[in-house]
């Protein structure tokens, strides 16, 4: 199986889109490698590293990318949203 690191080496815009998905950070990846090849490299490869860190203190799976190279844990709420309350709404169905 080919990882992230090893497409990171032969096409860095690759590597961000594997990581990060289709987000501004694969459009800045392949902005960044049409300018130059070192700096896509370098951004994919601190994409690659985040996701790494990610992986260390949330688990393997256990968070998603929210842009900017930052995860979020999937058992937590994005803050400052209240999350919805189930039934909200709704009314007894009394016969």
């Amino acid at each position: 199986m080919v990882n992230s690191s090893d497409v990171a080496i032969l096409f860095p815009p690759a590597a961000a889109g594997i990581v990060t998905g289709c987000s501004c950070d694969l459009l800045i990846n392949i902005c960044l490698t049409i300018l130059g090849y070192l700096p896509g490299h370098i951004h994919a490869l601190w994409l690659i590293y985040k996701k790494i860190k990610a992986e260390e203190q949330y688990g393997q799976g256990g968070f998603r990318y929210i842009g900017n190279g930052h995860y979020q844990p999937l058992n937590q709420g994005i803050i400052g949203h209240p999350q919805p309350q189930p039934h909200y709404g709704a009314t007894s169905s009394g016969n």
